[in-house]
């Protein structure tokens, strides 16, 4: 690696580079231009936890204390774990939204999108585990019903008993590898199907994405090309952006897609 990469965000800085002397160099470089403190071997970044094992080459990220803030902010901290993301056959709609103006009015009371915005940020960072149940919920923003508030506490009762679920890097060869599924019209509403890839790198979870298809598919087999032409884009672009960085990948030629 002969280049520096900084991860900027505000006024939150990670600089990457095997060679320190030359992050050093950096460093003070800036501050000659900028105010800035130097927090030395990142821990933490955005409400992320950096642990690392030198020794191992492993690193973890975790947002558990982030988790933690947010069932105590929604009263959850106490709540009964549960295993699945959703519950069995839970199948949400918008007929299940609220129709009277006293239903309006007692769902106005609920923090469901601050909720659901919660939920998002820790589904983009480093749970993707919950990617699928967030998507579903998030359709519903605009009018949340009893059911939908139901199922955001259930993701809720999910994370409080996965707290120490985290990505670990560092423990595979370099190969980038994707994985993809799709489900025909999974949502209760007549609405398109829903789609899903998982991108690894090294074994460790690197992109994720799992949403409602742009267009209406009318065969199972449509919805897997679909399904597959959004993961092959994805995988396309991460393999570009690697050898961009320089980077071999071991079986590179074995690189690909795998559909489930």
């Amino acid at each position: 690696m002969r280049f520096l990469i900084l991860l900027l965000y505000v006024d939150d800085i990670l600089i990457v580079r095997q060679d320190h002397m030359k992050i050093r160099v950096l460093k003070k470089a800036l501050s000659r231009s900028f105010s800035m403190k130097d927090m030395g071997p990142a821990k933490q970044i955005l409400g992320m936890h950096i642990v690392r094992d030198r020794t191992k080459k492993l690193l973890w990220l975790s947002q558990e204390k982030y988790v933690t803030k947010v069932l105590q902010r929604f009263g959850m901290e106490s709540a009964k774990p549960v295993g699945s993301t959703l519950p069995t056959n839970c199948k949400l709609s918008i007929e299940q939204c609220p129709k009277s103006k006293t239903e309006k009015t007692e769902m106005s009371k609920v923090p469901y999108a601050s909720a659901v915005g919660s939920l998002m940020y820790a589904m983009v960072c480093t749970r993707p585990d919950i990617g699928y149940a967030v998507g579903v919920v998030s359709r519903y923003m605009s009018n949340p019903g009893r059911e939908h508030w139901a199922a955001v506490k259930w993701i809720l009762r999910y994370l409080r008993g996965t707290l120490s679920v985290c990505l670990r890097f560092g423990s595979g060869k370099p190969t980038l590898e994707g994985y993809t599924d799709s489900d025909m019209s999974a949502d209760a509403d007549p609405s398109r199907s829903t789609s899903g890839y998982v991108m690894t790198y090294a074994r460790g979870a690197v992109s994720w994405q799992s949403r409602l298809q742009k267009a209406v598919a009318l065969s199972n087999t449509e919805v897997e090309y679909m399904a597959a032409t959004e993961a092959g884009k994805e995988i396309v672009w991460m393999k570009d952006f690697i050898n961009e960085l320089g980077i071999r990948q071991e079986g590179s030629e074995k690189s690909g897609c795998s559909l489930s």
